[in-house]
């Protein structure tokens, strides 16, 4: 056949050594792509890391398709073989593309209109699964190998050739003899006669399937970041909102109802660890109670997120609740310990509860598995004698002790949650309240006996502790007892 361009040799094929240049480059920048992947795989258990992986599987099956196409380009296709000199093509025989590869070779084909003739190289049968010995389809046959859904398209893309003399560039999904589904990419054109009519179409076909295999893994997994990134912010705002409902506002003096005791000056705010941390269950709060005295608590739960937040919420209702009724807070902190045992969703907290007696200027405090409070006084600061106490949700049975602490005027109290200080050290038994961080704590005594109000020692916290290297947001209260 005349036309069958595709399958010879150019008359002037490029320069070896160029070409090889680019498969040296190639074959580098797979394996530094390959390099990038085995990176990627400590990450492949969350939606980011599973996206990653399939950007570079992607990358390197396109790299590999790459490299065959220019090791063809170098040598040049293959001859068209006569039918009877080469064996059967079946589906996994090892004469198709490497396992693993996007390209199942190239293929070429042309179609004679003039003596409906066709031609197709060796590569084109082993892409369509079929015998080279069987005679080449014809434009009107080849829609029998196509799955009848694309059928449509593979007519409209022959039509636009061979009446509008339109470049062919689409793709379709092949049915093989073995039941096998592939998808084919074809390109070509027209070839014209002398009169300028079209005489043949000649066509190259590759198979693109797990190119698009590749392609969809990452749009899935892309999609999949995208909600996932999605129900992230969504519960973050429903958190904040929660939040922000049911606790005093963040970073403004705790003022207490009008025509109560002015003898506490109270500050609180919320330390954040960071823009991507998450919301969690942390909280204090400040009440003036109906016989006089102060309510003065601060805590946390486990976990993150709008239920963690939601549990705090009932918590502290909890807590104001029991407070109001009377209740002191040793055998508060045991109700609310049997009340977190019994929901539906059990969890585990710490909390300090503090009742501020004015007449007598005595603290009575219990804690659950939560750092003492800092008195500082005259210049110096110490944690106070802490009695024992669980973590809320431990055990429903917990039997909670109670301490006592006379205050003075110009006395600071600190209370904050856990999220301030790091994690004990394990391996020296160090607590939250010793080592480097709590030194720090104690070491700001003299700057907040000079402060003028509880709202400046918050913002002496600030400044040591706003921008700490901390795993949670931490909640800090300042109570100044007015000289």
């Amino acid at each position: 056949m005349s036309h069958l361009s595709a399958d010879r040799s150019p008359a002037q094929p490029p320069g070896r050594g160029s070409v090889d240049a680019l498969i040296s480059q190639a074959r580098r920048l797979k394996g530094q792509v390959d390099a990038v992947r085995r990176e990627a795989e400590d990450g492949a258990s969350d939606p980011q890391g599973r996206w990653e992986r399939a950007l570079c599987d992607l990358a390197l099956h396109q790299l590999t398709d790459l490299d065959e196409h220019l090791a063809q380009l170098r040598d040049g296709p293959p001859p068209m073989p006569a039918p009877s000199d080469e064996p059967a093509a079946t589906p996994g025989s090892g004469t198709g593309a490497p396992t693993g590869s996007l390209l199942s070779r190239v293929g070429s084909a042309e179609w004679n209109l003039l003596t409906d003739e066709a031609g197709w190289s060796g590569d084109l049968y082993r892409i369509l699964g079929r015998d080279p010995a069987e005679p080449a389809l014809t434009l009107d046959e080849l829609p029998s190998l196509v799955l009848e859904a694309d059928r449509p398209r593979l007519t409209s893309m022959v039509t636009d050739c061979l009446v509008d003399a339109r470049p062919v560039d689409g793709e379709f999904r092949i049915v093989r003899p073995d039941g096998a589904v592939r998808t084919v990419h074809m390109m070509g054109e027209p070839v014209l006669d002398a009169d300028g009519g079209t005489a043949s179409m000649w066509a190259v076909l590759r198979d693109v399937s797990e190119l698009r295999r590749s392609q969809s893994a990452v749009r899935e997994t892309r999609d999949s970041l995208q909600h996932h990134r999605q129900r992230a912010r969504t519960e973050h705002r429903l958190a904040a909102e929660l939040r922000e409902a049911v606790l005093p506002p963040w970073g403004g003096p705790l003022r207490l109802p009008p025509g109560g005791r002015l003898e506490l000056d109270l500050a609180a705010r919320r330390l954040s660890a960071g823009p991507g941390t998450r919301i969690g269950g942390d909280w204090y709060d400040a009440l003036e109670l109906p016989d006089g005295d102060t309510l003065l608590s601060v805590g946390g739960l486990t976990g993150h997120g709008p239920g963690v937040t939601s549990s705090m919420a009932m918590v502290l209702g909890a807590v104001r609740g029991m407070a109001m009724a009377g209740t002191a807070p040793a055998p508060l902190l045991s109700w609310l310990g049997r009340l977190l045992d019994s929901t539906g969703r059990p969890a585990l907290g710490s909390a300090l509860c503090c009742r501020y007696r004015p007449k007598a200027r005595t603290l009575v405090w219990a804690r659950a598995g939560h750092p003492a409070p800092l008195l500082f006084r005259d210049g110096t600061g110490r944690a106070l004698d802490a009695p024992d106490g669980a973590l809320l949700g431990a055990a429903s049975d917990t039997v909670y002790e109670q301490a006592e602490e006379t205050l003075e005027p110009g006395d600071v109290l600190l209370l904050h949650t856990d999220g301030l200080l790091p994690p004990p050290n394990t391996s020296t038994g160090a607590g939250p309240d010793t080592g480097t961080a709590g030194d720090t704590l104690l070491g700001l005594a003299a700057r907040f006996t000079a402060a003028r109000s509880a709202r400046d020692c918050v913002r002496v916290l600030a400044e040591e502790f706003g921008a700490g290297e901390r795993d949670d947001d931490a909640c800090v209260l300042v109570a100044r007892l007015t000289p």
